[in-house]
């Protein structure tokens, strides 16, 4: 670690106790590492020089070379601003001030050339330029600044307190001179001579100060490839230690409930890619190590049946599985979907969420401890201290991003005690084999966005859809067209079909979305009437009883139309509704749409998706639009998600810490990070404990990684 770095920023000349306190609490910067990392957010091509006779009224930013002929304060209704006259050879502009106008008249010169740098106004027939960026012309010649004027991320207070761009700018000319020569390499020359990367100082040095675009681009590939590398070292690395430190419970073989399943009652062929992640699942619960898995699918595409071969494998072993999903609707939904196959095998399984009853709970309890509970499925609820399991073997955990990190964790502590020296990195208790993981998601997580927030699970896809799936056909309409909308709904129904009608929840707007929900439900029940046509109301006001009342009914076909808020996102399996109306549907985001897509789709029968909306829509809101009409894909989606979201708002906050890049983006160098994920893995490949002479650099690096959350704090 380059000790001289960590100096605080106070002792820099130039900054000073004042500056130095507001750097610190308006951009985090408390020494010369952190101003060192502070890159640019853009840059300003300086190379041109504009006359004055050369001013365009659309000029956004021009530099100019002349002198101030002379200064006059003009009153104004709130104190006075302050005009010099500013003029080169070809006529003259005013340089207005608001504010500080005493400092600027004693500091600046009269008849002496400066540059001057900002945005031009036209009024009046005279060009002006408020609160320009000044310099002295001798200094500008001789400055270490280069033509491609770095701009600097700053705050209002920060400006207004005089620490402008140009303030940032001379700072760090001076850090550069007080830590010339002082810059640690952090890649091995393999790596620097594979990848044709400049060295770190010449980075640093050129993302700050470049001289043309390509010492830039240059800069800046080296210390996003040099970002991204080390997540990914970190992330490999910690699976490794994973799988070698943390003991799995043996599943030595595929017996009778797996092999019977596959061969007598499996309802449909399985697809390649199921057959493919089942393989990838065994391999991992044959290992010795304990697996941490996740499988992605999108809607419909058979996850659940391959979790509960899953399952199977565990009882095949003498151990107990357990499922856990974030709402009681999926829960039951799960329930529900897995309790024939258990009859036909005579598998005990129950479910355990908020809901059940004190005497269920009671026997569900005294069940699992004895083993004769082979499956449980449920909510947070399979977390309580009550919970406790003979000899857990695999937990399956839907939609994991929806519970939090100490949440997920108590899985761990359900596992048998076996041996009594275990212990692991992830508190586990001593005597303890935590159970295999396997987490599950149908809201596809676009790949780079995997490789950096999941790098550290093993990774499997089902990425296609089982035969005999129509592709949903969708289709945008406005509100003018709901006359053919409801038309085409009686249509439908007349066949026999079901149909859902959604309204967007938003929390804010409770309110208002409530009495949009009913005024709907309203409408509806006018242009379909009883006794001809049954209606379900479902939303997120009602008590459980009877959402699951008015559910069942819609599940059962005691009702044609469900009407409904996003509570129904996730978890309602009818084969038999066909018809998935999303009002509003601009107010959603693709993700949401995408899933609420995936409740029709599930029979045989052709199924629709239309998107209602008004006509005033903004330009991502068509972007969304588009897509859900363009492609079925869930993948497809996601990587639109992420260019149009960014990554913290796909994962939320508890997931996206991981991505607080100082310089690399997910969204636009997924190449790069491909690339860094590539070298990390052949790196740990060929020298897994870093202990090779060439890996010095790579070692040293990433043993500060546990001394620093930020990346940035230990990468120089």
């Amino acid at each position: 670690m380059n000790t001289h770095l960590q100096t605080p920023i106070d002792y820099l000349k130039g900054v000073g106790p004042n500056r130095a306190d507001l750097l610190r609490k308006e951009l985090g910067i408390h020494t010369y590492q952190d101003l060192i990392n502070l890159f640019p957010n853009r840059y300003l091509d300086r190379t041109k020089y504009f006359k004055i006779n050369e001013l365009q009224q659309n000029n956004a930013e021009v530099q100019v070379i002349g002198k101030l002929i002379k200064f006059e304060e003009i009153a104004q209704k709130r104190g006075k601003r302050l005009v010099a006259t500013f003029q080169d050879e070809t006529g003259t502009m005013e340089l207005v001030w608001f504010r500080g106008q005493k400092w600027i008249r004693d500091s600046l010169k009269l008849q002496t050339p400066y540059v001057i740098f900002g945005k031009t106004n036209f009024y009046g027939g005279k060009f002006s330029m408020p609160h320009p960026e000044m310099e002295l012309l001798t200094e500008h010649q001789t400055s270490l600044r280069s033509a491609m004027q770095p701009i600097y991320p700053s705050t209002e207070k920060l400006n207004n307190k005089g620490i402008t761009n140009r303030v940032v700018n001379k700072i760090m000319q001076q850090l550069f001179v007080e830590t010339k020569g002082r810059f640690i390499e952090t890649l091995s020359p393999e790596l620097l001579e594979s990848q044709k990367l400049i060295s770190k100082s010449d980075a640093l040095f050129n993302i700050h100060f470049p001289k043309n675009q390509d010492l830039l681009a240059r800069a800046q590939y080296r210390l996003k490839f040099e970002e991204l590398f080390y997540i990914q070292l970190q992330l490999i690395l910690k699976n490794l230690i994973h799988k070698s430190k943390i003991k799995g419970l043996p599943f030595e073989k595929v017996g009778n409930y797996f092999n019977t399943f596959y061969e007598t009652y499996l309802p449909f062929e399985l697809t390649n890619a199921q057959k493919r992640v089942l393989k990838e699942i065994r391999q991992d619960l044959g290992s010795h190590a304990q697996m941490n898995r996740l499988l992605q699918g999108d809607v419909g595409s058979g996850k659940t049946i391959v979790a509960f071969m899953s399952m199977l494998m565990a009882l095949d072993n003498g151990f107990q599985a357990c499922l856990m999903a974030p709402t009681e609707i999926l829960s039951v939904q799960h329930y529900n979907g897995l309790l024939e196959w258990c009859k036909q095998l005579d598998i005990s399984i129950k479910i355990l969420t908020g809901s059940s009853k004190t005497s269920n709970r009671k026997e569900i309890h005294h069940a699992l401890e004895n083993g004769e509970l082979q499956i449980l499925i449920g909510t947070h609820a399979l977390l309580e201290d009550k919970v406790k399991f003979k000899n857990l073997g695999l937990a399956i955990i839907d939609e994991q991003h929806r519970f939090g990190v100490e949440q997920r964790s108590k899985l761990w502590h359900k596992g048998p005690k076996i041996s009594p020296t275990q212990s692991s990195e992830n508190n586990e208790p001593k005597g303890a084999i935590p159970p295999h993981v396997l987490v599950m998601t149908a809201t596809p997580i676009p790949r780079t966005l995997a490789m950096s927030v999941y790098g550290d699970l093993d990774i499997s896809v089902i990425d296609e859809l089982p035969p005999g799936r129509q592709a949903i056909k969708t289709v945008h309409r406005y509100d003018k067209n709901r006359l053919d909308v409801f038309r085409f709904i009686r249509d439908e129904i007349e066949k026999g079909r079901q149909i859902y009608i959604v309204y967007p929840l938003i929390q804010e707007s409770e309110k208002m979305d409530y009495k949009d929900l009913m005024d709907g439900y309203e409408s509806i029940s006018r242009d379909f009437p009883m006794p001809k046509y049954q209606i379900s109301i479902v939303h997120g006001q009602m008590k459980a009883a009877d959402k699951d009342f008015e559910m069942q009914r819609f599940i059962k076909g005691e009702t044609q139309i469900m009407v409904a808020t996003t509570v129904i996102e996730v978890g309602v399996n009818v084969p038999n509704a066909s018809v998935m109306i999303i009002e509003s549907a601009e107010r959603f985001g693709l993700s949401q749409l995408h899933q609420l897509r995936g409740r029709v789709g599930r029979g045989a029968e052709q199924s629709y998706c239309i998107l209602m909306t008004s006509h005033k829509l903004s330009n991502d809101s068509k972007t969304r639009l588009e897509t859900m009409t363009r492609t079925n894909d869930g993948f497809d989606i996601a990587e639109v998600d992420l260019k149009l979201r960014g990554p913290g708002d796909i994962m939320g906050t508890q997931q996206s810490g991981v991505l607080n890049l100082r310089i690399a983006d997910i969204v636009k160098d997924g190449n790069i990070l491909k690339t860094a994920r590539y070298y990390a893995k052949h790196v740990l490949n060929s020298d897994p404990n870093l202990s090779k002479p060439n890996n010095q650099a790579i070692l040293f690096t990433y043993q500060q990684m546990s001394k620093y959350k930020n990346i940035w704090n230990y990468i120089s």
